[in-house]
């Protein structure tokens, strides 16, 4: 990681991300269609748009860097698994909160080397909110035209826990590590990446997937999480790695601020 110039890439995939967010914003203002994957996962022209911006771009930015996009992800994985550098994208995350004409979808734009992400990129093109951190860099957040401000995860939590958690993806087992936590909660639902941020800049204690999620989904803002002196553990307790396997899905994972206290320990026996 040491020859990486990180430094010299955020601001360039900064202005990226704030790029695509523009595109995404025209189709938002607009009477989009619909239209469904495969899966049945919904797809807009504003995924397809911000997508071909951010490919555009970061291939001219360093073309050596090969590029995995939710909206290109049929790559073999006897093709991805020779990778050691590569921008992992979410073109537009939160489709669905898109079309729900919430605010709360994200542009994700992650570097992963050695299956960790050194460098992540989170704009919110409803607020012109961004959250961006880098290895050696630090996290921060800016909000419109202000100036970026340093983040850091909360340490030590409060007596009242503050929890996020998805919108549209909720399952059993988050209801019963719920059920199974010590003392009171907040709770807050959110789309997108968003819940990663909030744990970023300590406006938020504890993030528990225990859903679906793929890796492009996540690699953004757990970079900015882990930057802003956080963590993103899979059940066993290791870090969250990327790319090491054929299916892009992420394992269930936690994500929080202080390490202090052990989050495992609340993991519904079936998990």
């Amino acid at each position: 990681m040491q020859n990486l110039p990180l430094a010299r890439l955020l601001t360039p995939v900064i202005d990226t991300a704030r790029w695509a967010g523009q595109r995404i914003m025209k189709i938002y203002a607009s009477d989009f269609n619909v239209a469904f994957k495969d899966d049945r996962s919904p797809l807009t022209a504003a995924d397809t748009a911000a997508h071909r911006c951010i490919v555009d771009s970061l291939s001219r930015l360093d073309p050596a860097f090969p590029i995995l996009s939710e909206e290109a992800s049929d790559l073999p994985y006897e093709e991805r698994c020779q990778w050691r550098t590569y921008w992992l994208v979410d073109p537009l995350d939160g489709t669905k909160e898109f079309i729900h004409r919430n605010g709360q979808f994200t542009v994700n734009i992650a570097l992963v080397h050695d299956h960790e992400p050194v460098l992540g990129v989170v704009y919110v093109p409803a607020e012109g909110t961004l959250y961006y951190g880098a290895a050696g860099q630090g996290a921060f957040k800016q909000v419109a035209d202000g100036s970026p401000q340093p983040i850091r995860v909360r340490k030590p939590v409060p007596e009242r826990l503050v929890i996020v958690g998805s919108r549209s993806h909720q399952t059993p087992e988050f209801a019963e590590y719920l059920r199974r936590l010590d003392g009171d909660y907040e709770l807050i639902s959110i789309g997108s990446s968003l819940k990663f941020c909030l744990v970023a800049e300590g406006s938020a204690d504890l993030y528990p997937r225990l859903g679906p999620t793929s890796e492009w989904d996540t690699a953004a803002a757990h970079c900015v999480v882990v930057q802003a002196g956080g963590f993103v553990v899979d059940l066993s307790g290791k870090p969250l790695r990327y790319n090491t396997k054929a299916s892009v899905l992420n394992p269930y994972f936690l994500a929080y601020g202080d390490d202090s206290r052990d989050w495992l320990r609340y993991l519904p026996e079936s998990l």
